[in-house]
C-alpha cells in the first residue's frame, strides 16, 4: 500500500540578473549573449579545445553569471578565432564575437598576458605586429631583394609619415592610452613582486 505523500517543490527566486559583464556585452549590442542554451556545441566542435583546455561553453557561461575570474583565465586566449563554434552555433549566436569581446573586457581590466603586452608595444611603435625591419628579418629581406622586389614591401616601414598617421589612430581611439596604463601596471607588478 502505498502513503499518499505531499511533494513541494521549492523554487528559489533569483534577484534580478545584473552582470557587470553582461552589461559590457548588452552596451557593445551583444545583448544576444542571453539566447546562449549553454548546449556544448560550441566546446564540442572547436579545434583549440582539442588541444587545450579551453572550453567555449565555459567561457560563455562563466560570463553570462558575472564570473569575473573569466578575464584572468588563460584559456580564454587559447580561441584561434576560426568562427567553427559560431558556425554550428544553434542560436545563431556570434560566439566568436563574444569571445574578443571577453578579451578586449579582460584588456580594459587590465588582465593582459606579458607576450601580448609587448606584442601591442611593437605594434604602436612600428606599426606592424612583425616589423620586418627588424635585423632577425635580415634574410627575409635578401630573399626580396634576390626576386628583384623592394627590400621593404610598401607599408608604414618604409614611411615615416604614415607611421606617425597610424600613431596618431592608435592614440585617438584609446589604443595609446591603454597600452600606457597596462604597461604602468605590469611595471607595478614587477615592483612588488
Amino acid at each position: 500500500m502505498i502513503k499518499n505523500t505531499e511533494v513541494y517543490i521549492h523554487r528559489e527566486i533569483q534577484p534580478e540578473f545584473n552582470s557587470e559583464i553582461t552589461q559590457k556585452f548588452i552596451d557593445a549590442g551583444l545583448e544576444i549573449i542571453r539566447a546562449c542554451i549553454n548546449c556544448g556545441t560550441c566546446s564540442g566542435s572547436c579545434p583549440s579545445g582539442r588541444r587545450t583546455a579551453l572550453r567555449t561553453r565555459s567561457l560563455i557561461r562563466r560570463a553570462l553569471i558575472g564570473d569575473k575570474s573569466v578575464l584572468s583565465d588563460i584559456n580564454l586566449w587559447f580561441c584561434s578565432t576560426c568562427y567553427t563554434c559560431q558556425e554550428r552555433c544553434p542560436r545563431n549566436l556570434p560566439v566568436t564575437d563574444l569571445i574578443l569581446k571577453l578579451r578586449n573586457i579582460a584588456v580594459e581590466e587590465g588582465e593582459i598576458l606579458e607576450s601580448h603586452l609587448n606584442l601591442c608595444k611593437v605594434f604602436y611603435d612600428t606599426g606592424h605586429g612583425v616589423p620586418v625591419n627588424a635585423p632577425e628579418h635580415q634574410a627575409w629581406r635578401d630573399l626580396r631583394k634576390s626576386l628583384d622586389l623592394d627590400e621593404l614591401p610598401p607599408t608604414v616601414h618604409s614611411s615615416q609619415k604614415d607611421l606617425k598617421e597610424c600613431q596618431t589612430l592608435m592614440k585617438l581611439n584609446g589604443f595609446k592610452q591603454l597600452l600606457d596604463k597596462l604597461s604602468a601596471q605590469k611595471e607595478e607588478e614587477i615592483m612588488l613582486a
